[in-house]
Parts: structure tokens; sequence; C-alpha cells
């Protein structure tokens, strides 16, 4: 490949983000692909979007670029966590918890199959860090668990179900998110831990990726000063994806996290920082806000010498590695332990009491939201999916029948904080009082932050499937009403 040939091509690094709006869905996005498609992006990155809106739009991409295209979307709880449709899983903890790693290898396995039924060929998932720091704001139950052996093999059951169906996998957040105490959407985490601890526990499971033959690893935007003096994040720093090249032994893909966090911009522009990040090491450049400019600073640096031929080279080869086994024929689909998401979410819910015992509950019910999720820039799906589902012979405010308070909490990245916000427990002071049950859509521990001593039934997140197991649980609960 000359010179001039791979400073043309320089754009294949980046994978802007494409995202669907509920009245338009892609519609509007038409200029941002139009733009990307010209530089010669090589792939975006989806979010949100029916299955027949995502399956038209990849087709499109495909047939107006005239060429293989990395297609990425973020689907740690299956297909339907952004694709409206397809299959929802409960969160990875929550898989977990189960303590069969089969059922970890059929989520995965279904989300790879529907992902790429509808066009998308790279998963960003699974997440292999470890739940191991109550405060962490963003990890909670995204991660399998605490356990570095335990989180390593779910990961690599991940893995292996995910690219045994076709689509590439991706370990992240190297070298490990779960000790942060703040988000790196909003700033740039620093984690003290020594690095022996970080060693033995947090990349266990990018180890055991890695030798699992995982397509790609994400890094993170945290900073770790144990094991790079730089202080800079592990995106930009030659010392962190070095090791993970040499002493990992690791030549798949690394891809950025999004660019338009600020853990990774903290004293940068956007174009400076994916030009370290490449420099560094990284192959590809997920998700910033101008991809033309990153562009023209890919090869404004290789054109000053800032940036090596042979860098640059080296990730174009990678990419067009992972671009053919992304692209490859699907296998035929194959059955798991479950018959479906729907009894899966059923068996957490029946050994699902996490205090005290399954109450008789008396209709129609007085059933009572408390939404931490409500306030951040992107607004959390439906909280009326156990309404919906039970209708309104079963559910009636201040009708005399037993009080139930649903307690969301997901980890979302602008809150900042991992437990309940001050409006969620001055709402459950209110409306706990006297309930019969509590619901909780979250981590486990946050148990502790509910008050009185109501039994409380764990439903590990807001998701319309977890909702739709819950309003079947609570069906199946019920006297005559008074």
């Amino acid at each position: 490949m000359t010179t001039d040939a791979t400073t043309r091509i320089a754009a294949r690094l980046i994978l802007p983000a494409l995202r669907s709006e509920a009245l338009s869905g892609f519609a509007h996005e038409a200029g941002r692909i139009a733009d990307a498609l010209e530089i010669g992006v090589g792939g975006f990155i989806i979010f949100g979007g029916t299955a027949e809106s995502v399956r038209r739009l990849t087709a499109d991409l495909l047939r107006r670029a005239g060429r293989p295209l990395l297609l990425a979307a973020d689907l740690e709880r299956g297909a339907g966590q952004q694709i409206a449709g397809l299959t929802e899983f409960p969160p990875p903890m929550a898989l977990a918890s189960l303590g069969d790693p089969a059922v970890v290898r059929w989520a995965a396995t279904v989300t790879a199959q529907e992902a790429r039924a509808v066009g998308i060929n790279w998963i960003f998932a699974p997440v292999a860090d470890l739940d191991i720091l109550p405060d962490n704001p963003i990890v909670q139950t995204r991660a399998f668990g605490g356990d570095p052996n335990d989180v390593a093999t779910c990961v690599r059951h991940w893995i292996e179900g995910c690219q045994s169906a076709g689509a590439l996998a991706c370990a992240k957040h190297y070298p490990g998110h779960g000790r942060t105490t703040v988000d790196s959407h909003i700033t740039l985490p620093v984690v003290e831990a020594p690095a022996a601890a970080l060693r033995n526990a947090d990349l266990l499971p990018f180890t055991v990726a890695i030798e699992s033959g995982v397509a790609s690893i994400m890094t993170a935007h945290v900073a770790y000063p144990t094991l790079d003096d730089s202080h800079l994040p592990a995106t930009l720093s030659r010392t962190l994806l070095g090791e993970l090249r040499t002493k990992s032994r690791y030549d798949g893909l690394v891809v950025t996290d999004a660019l338009i966090m600020d853990g990774a911009l903290s004293g940068r522009r956007e174009s400076d920082a994916a030009v370290q990040a490449v420099q560094a090491g990284a192959d590809l450049l997920l998700y910033p806000n101008d991809p033309r400019r990153v562009r023209d600073a890919l090869e404004a640096a290789l054109a000053s010498g800032n940036l090596g031929q042979s860098r640059l080279e080296q990730s174009l080869v990678r990419y067009d590695r992972a671009l053919v086994a992304a692209t490859a024929p699907t296998p035929p689909v194959s059955r798991g332990p479950f018959d479906s998401a729907e009894a899966l979410a059923d068996t957490l819910l029946k050994s699902g009491m996490v205090r005290g015992s399954p109450p008789t509950l008396v209709g129609p019910l007085d059933l009572v939201v408390v939404d931490d999720d409500v306030g951040g820039p992107y607004p959390p799906s439906s909280s009326d999916y156990v309404q919906r589902a039970l209708g309104p012979e079963l559910i009636g405010r201040y009708s005399g029948g037993s009080r139930v308070v649903m307690v969301l909490a997901e980890p979302r990245a602008w809150k900042g904080r991992s437990g309940l916000g001050a409006a969620s427990r001055e709402a459950l002071a209110h409306h706990a009082a006297g309930a019969d049950l509590l619901i909780l859509f979250g981590h486990p521990r946050l148990v502790a932050e509910l008050p009185n001593r109501a039994p409380v039934l764990l439903a590990w997140h807001r998701q319309r499937l977890m909702q739709e197991a819950v309003a079947r649980w609570l069906a199946g609960r019920f006297t005559k009403p008074r």
C-alpha cells in the first residue's frame, strides 16, 4: 500500500454514531450519513430503531458505500436493548446469578443471530469489568459480578456464543472500569489501586477474553497511575495499549470508547485525542462528534510524520481482517437452556425475593412508581409496562388494595452516582410507608437503601422484559378484592 493510498483511507478508522428518533427514525441522520460515506468511514455505531428500520438502514449503508462496513451496536442486554422487536435479555449480572454459563452463551448466541439478521455485525459486549466498588456509578449490573474468575468464565462463554453465531464480540473496558468512583462520560476517572491488584483481578477477564479469541477490545477513558505514570486515560496510553499488544499478545481490533466522552477529551480537542489514540495503538475511533475533522487530523498527522504510516497500516490490516469475519455466513440457529427470554425472566423472579417472603396481594393494587432514572439527556424506557400488563381491573390507586412500590434505578451515564438520588429517597420515605411489597429494578445492593422492612422482590432492570415478568408474578399472588 503506497503512502498516498494509506492517507486517503485514514477515514476507515472512524465509526460515527447514528441515532434513531421516535418520529423520524434515521431520516434526520441523512446529512451525517452522506458526509461519513463521502469521507470513507469504516462503519457506524447504531442506536435505537425498529428491526425493520435498522434492516433498511444497514442495507442502504452497504449499498451506498459499495463495500463492507463494520456496523456495531451496544447490545449488552440482547439485540432488543437497542432495536425494538428483537429479544431483550436481563442484564449480565442477572444472567450470571443463575450460575449456569450455558445461559450466558445462549444469550450471546441469540443476540448475535438477531443482530446479524438486521445487518449489525459487531456487538459491543461483553462487559469484562468487575462489580467490586459499591460507589461505581456506571458499571453495576452491566458486569457479570465481582469475582474475577466467575466474570472471566462468563466473558469466555459470551464471546464464544456471540462469535460462533457470526458477530464480532468486544470485551470492554480495558483494563477495567470496575474501580472508578466517577463516570468517564463526564470526567476522567483515576484508579489508584495497586498494580498487583489490577493485574491479578481486573485484568483477568481480559486475559481470558484474549485466550477465547475475542475479535475486539474497547479501551477505558480511565487513568491508572500505578500501571502508567503518564496519568493518561488508557485510550491514549502507549504503555497500556503497548502491554496489550506485547505482554498479552493481542492482535485483534482495539476500539476506543466513545470520543464524545469527557474522559478522553479532558484538556484536549477531539481531533487531537483521536490522533493520540491511534498513536498509542488504538485501531478504530468510536463516535466522534466531527468525523470529517478527525479524518483531516489523521491525514495531517500522517503528512507531518507525527503518525507513522506503519502504525496506520497495522490498524487497516486488523480492520480488513475483522471485516472478513464480520461478513462471513451465519451458522444455523441452535437451541438453548430456555425456550425464551420470558421463561428466563420468570425463572429469575422465582428466586427473586431478597428480603422477606412473597406476600399475598389484594387488588386492585395501589401501584406506585419511584423512578430514579428520569432527568438525563436520553429518556429511559417506559415505567408503565407492569400497569399495562395487569390492566385496570388489577391496578387502581387509592382503591384499598395492597400497596406495591416499584423502584427503578439503572446505571445511567448522567447520574454520576451509584445509589438513589435525593428525590427518589424522599419519594420512598413517603410512599414506602405501609407498603406490602417493594420491587427493585436495579442492583441488589440497593436493597439497603429501601426504607422499612417490607418484602423486596429483585427484578434487576426496568426493561420491558422484566416489567412484564413482574406483572405475571404479581398476577399469581392475588386474593379476591376487598
